[in-house]
């Protein structure tokens, strides 16, 4: 399968996520959807990326647009630190990297002088239509949240 491409629909998919439910790409037609792509639940970067967009999540609401995190973490560990850390959004267990390797953010990455291949921290922005309007990656952290909701409000 292809990877996403900037103003082209987006393939429909679907994966597994908390609350017991399947995601599924097309039950969001009709409303913009802020995917966003982390490395490991409750290491520092990505719990606060997740607070950020937690804390923005009543400006997202009045503009129609959903949040998801998606990362390998399996469903258990995804339902702790969605509680842990009272993350009003989803998150998607993605264990067989499909949705990442559909959105090409699986990196060679260094740690300690060793490679490996790990999630790039990467965002999009997906119009009511399901076309992909924006794309972030390498993500920094800091002042992110803002950038997307920017991006959120100019649709």
């Amino acid at each position: 399968m292809p990877s996403v491409v900037l103003g082209q629909a987006v393939p429909d998919f679907e994966a597994a996520a908390t609350g017991e439910q399947t995601f599924r790409l097309s039950d969001y037609r009709g409303r913009n959807l802020v995917i966003y792509f982390y490395p490991k639940d409750n290491t520092p970067g990505c719990t606060t990326e997740g607070q950020d967009f937690r804390d923005r999540m009543p400006e997202f609401d009045k503009l129609n647009t959903t949040i998801l995190g998606v990362s390998r973490d399996g469903l258990k560990a995804h339902e702790n630190f969605r509680a842990k850390h009272e993350f009003s959004f989803h998150l998607i267990s993605d264990k067989d990297e499909a949705v990442c390797k559909l959105f090409d953010v699986i990196k060679l990455k260094k740690l300690y002088g060793k490679e490996y291949l790990g999630v790039d921290r990467s965002t999009f922005l997906i119009d009511a239509d399901g076309k992909l309007r924006r794309e972030w990656r390498g993500v920094k952290v800091k002042g992110h949240a803002d950038e997307v909701l920017e991006a959120a409000r100019a649709l």
